[in-house]
């Protein structure tokens, strides 16, 4: 993969597949998707956290959801998009894309619920309100709000 710089909220980078990727009917492996999805995540958090964050917090996935769309055939050029979601107590929501470039269609749409894990111990830990930031969008406030009317 190569890295874009697109660092925020949303991550994206490209790829080529190769021939490494592909199954019997020669389009490529679910299991390759997977880890697409794992890779994208991985390299969004490294751009985001510093190395000493890196050092204290990692991640394991807790549940991968993927609608495959379209097959992907070797040599295609293909975009992966990742962005955050929203998080409840451990589980932190996170939605990939992949596309093909050629024609910007869809291939393949992830939703993977992430837990955080202390990096030392492997146990799960709860995060302050600044890495919640960082991996997640803030939740709407209710319609009740000041300043928001009810629809």
């Amino acid at each position: 993969m190569t890295r874009r710089a697109s660092v925020g909220p949303t991550f994206e980078q490209r790829l080529r597949v190769v021939a490494a990727d592909l199954d019997e009917q020669n389009h490529v492996n679910n299991v390759v998707y997977v880890r697409w999805v794992q890779d994208i995540a991985t390299a969004h958090w490294r751009a985001l956290a510093t190395p000493e964050l890196r050092a204290e917090l990692a991640w394991v996935a807790r549940r991968h959801e993927i609608d495959y769309l379209a097959p992907a055939l070797l040599d295609d050029d293909l975009l992966v998009h990742t962005r955050v979601g929203h998080a409840e107590g451990l589980l932190f929501e996170r939605h990939t894309e992949i596309s093909r470039l050629a024609d910007g269609r869809a291939l393949a749409r992830s939703r993977t619920l992430w837990i955080p894990v202390d990096a030392r111990t492997g146990r799960p830990r709860r995060v302050g309100a600044e890495v919640r930031a960082l991996v997640s969008v803030p939740d709407d406030p209710p319609a009740s709000a000041p300043g928001r009317s009810p629809a």
